[in-house]
């Protein structure tokens, strides 16, 4: 049952701009300061713990969405669905030391939400740092930090987002989260989705070499599956160290249900072997919405808007619930009308909100990408291998029919929306492809750059998934160094593309540009991979198009 409450500051009631709303599944209670109040302590083995850290995301205005999961005992482990129900208080302070108590509530972990808990606290004031934790049965949470959105209204010189996409645990170590940890400039992080990966031990890792193993070890199917995957991947200290630092703008795109997914399947999904897609779907999205802290938006899906006052808005997608099957080799024809990626409702929302925007910047959490590619113009030897990574088969198809390239009409329909209202400065987030990218995106790629460009996108590579290099098997670099030219040159928007390292991205956005570094990994299969930045783009408002810098922020 969900109730409203405000809870009074320690030092007496807080003022109406400061008094804070949460949404919870249970009645209110008080928690006292510090942090871990003194609550009746329970033997040794039943002793709460956190072992999955604490994390916050979706930040407005006056709020955040704040997580965690409590081990209420030793054995109400993830995807374990026994344990009790278990009273955790949370705290939101001005200060580390979690003295000046600006916003306090209580919620109930239940099996039922594999004992993981969300608080929506409102209430706060705009554009300010503040940090909170978790208590229970005696034990403390660690504190984390979290950072509100700025006024809707107000003028803001400059925000920074880390980007990132495709973490696969078994393929090495999330150093890239690490390396972003370490920034303390960072407003919120993106992640463009594939948080977590759902094959079974073994099939997908490191140029065929498992890392470190996941669990299960079976590829995840049901609601316990995908829960016990969820905590494993929770556990990771450098993904917990990035979620102590900032919040999180999720997005998911296929792995976070099964390899190529769409609204009646996927690819990596047997139906009746692994019973129907309808349930799998169902228990992967109850999962993710336990087990990350995103607030379900509209029909219990990821896409919906955040604003960072007068700067920028980011349109967040789901480019899964809604798409039309995929076309393969000959079946079928991209150009269809009636096939979809974004599905009508989302689709006109997407241009409603893009044509409504009164912010500098428009920016889209896009999963998928957008601008043109076409892959047929590479030399035999190397289509193959891009072909796999991509997911193509194999038999001369020139376009990944999983992007935007598979579903023309509403990418036409879109584009053309952007042209027709004028709307400047879209710009695309884009992840999944596992390779680096800054791309125009045309209205007509064929006639390109006579004709005109509708936006940029920024392409995040993937933090450890494999990329064009781990599957020839070769140096990194060596692939890249004859397929970028190939590329680029078949499609005159892009202009830059690194097929073979893996990383991660900070996009620095004023009010004349907005920026992508592109920073790279040492050795994904090392705990202590070192990062670099490696190349840096931007768009310069107005102009519609991306160009190279030498200035990274």
């Amino acid at each position: 049952m969900t109730s409203r409450y405000t809870s009074p500051e320690s030092s007496g009631s807080l003022s109406p701009r400061r008094r804070t709303v949460v949404k919870a599944a249970a009645a209110t209670a008080v928690l006292g300061v510090p942090l871990a109040a003194a609550l009746p302590a329970r033997a040794a083995a039943d002793t709460p713990a956190f072992l999955h850290g604490v994390a916050s995301g979706d930040p407005l205005p006056d709020g955040i969405l704040l997580w965690t999961r409590v081990t209420p005992t030793s054995d109400a482990v993830p995807g374990s669905g026994v344990g009790p129900d278990t009273r955790v208080d949370w705290v939101v302070a001005t200060d580390k030391a979690l003295t000046r108590v600006v916003a306090k509530g209580s919620v109930t972990a239940t099996a039922a939400s594999d004992h993981t808990v969300k608080a929506d606290v409102r209430g706060l004031t705009p554009a300010t740092d503040y940090w909170f934790g978790f208590s229970a049965g005696g034990t403390a949470s660690p504190v984390a930090r979290t950072r509100t959105a700025p006024a809707a209204d107000a003028s803001v010189a400059g925000l920074r987002f880390g980007v990132v996409t495709c973490a696969n645990w078994e393929a090495g170590y999330f150093s890239a989260y690490r390396h972003l940890a370490a920034r303390s400039d960072l407003d919120a992080w993106l992640h463009l989705g594939d948080y977590i990966y759902e094959y079974k031990s073994g099939e997908y890792a490191a140029r065929g070499t498992v890392v470190r193993p996941h669990a299960p070890a079976n590829e995840i199917i049901t609601l316990a599956d995908y829960r016990i995957r969820h905590g494993k991947y929770k556990t990771d200290p450098d993904l917990q160290a990035l979620h102590l630092k900032a919040p999180v703008i999720a997005i998911w795109d296929d792995h976070e249900f099964a390899d190529n997914a769409w609204s009646g399947g996927a690819v990596n999904h047997t139906e009746g072997a692994e019973g129907t897609w309808t349930a799998r779907k169902a228990a992967a999205k109850q999962a993710y919405f336990e087990w990350m802290p995103v607030r379900p938006a509209i029909e219990g899906t990821t896409y919906r808007r955040l604003r960072f006052g007068k700067l920028a808005d980011l349109s967040l997608l789901d480019l899964r619930s809604f798409r039309s099957q995929q076309v393969s080799g000959t079946s079928g024809s991209v150009d269809d009308p009636n096939r979809t990626i974004t599905g009508r409702a989302q689709l006109d929302w997407l241009k409603a909100g893009l044509k409504a925007s009164d912010t500098t910047w428009r920016l889209v959490g896009n999963s998928v990408m957008i601008a043109p590619f076409v892959v047929g113009s590479l030399t035999a030897d190397l289509f193959k291998p891009l072909a796999k990574l991509l997911g193509l088969p194999q038999d001369g198809i020139s376009v990944n029919t999983d992007q935007w390239d598979g579903y023309t009409d509403d990418r036409r329909e879109l584009l053309a929306h952007l042209r027709d209202n004028t709307i400047r400065n879209t710009v695309f987030l884009t992840g999944d492809i596992h390779m680096s990218w800054a791309n125009d995106v045309p209205i007509d790629a064929g006639t390109y750059p006579l004709s005109a460009s509708a936006g940029t996108e920024f392409v995040i590579t993937s933090i450890t998934s494999d990329n064009l290099d781990d599957i020839v098997k070769v140096p990194q670099g060596v692939v890249s160094a004859v397929a970028a030219p190939l590329i680029e040159a078949a499609n005159r928007h892009v202009h830059w593309v690194d097929t073979d390292r893996h990383g991660y991205g900070v996009l620095d956005i004023t009010a004349d540009r907005a920026q992508m570094d592109y920073y790279v990994l040492s050795d994904r299969t090392s705990p202590n991979a070192t990062s670099s930045w490696e190349r840096s783009y931007r768009t310069r408002s107005g102009t519609q198009q991306v160009e190279r810098t030498y200035d990274p922020v």
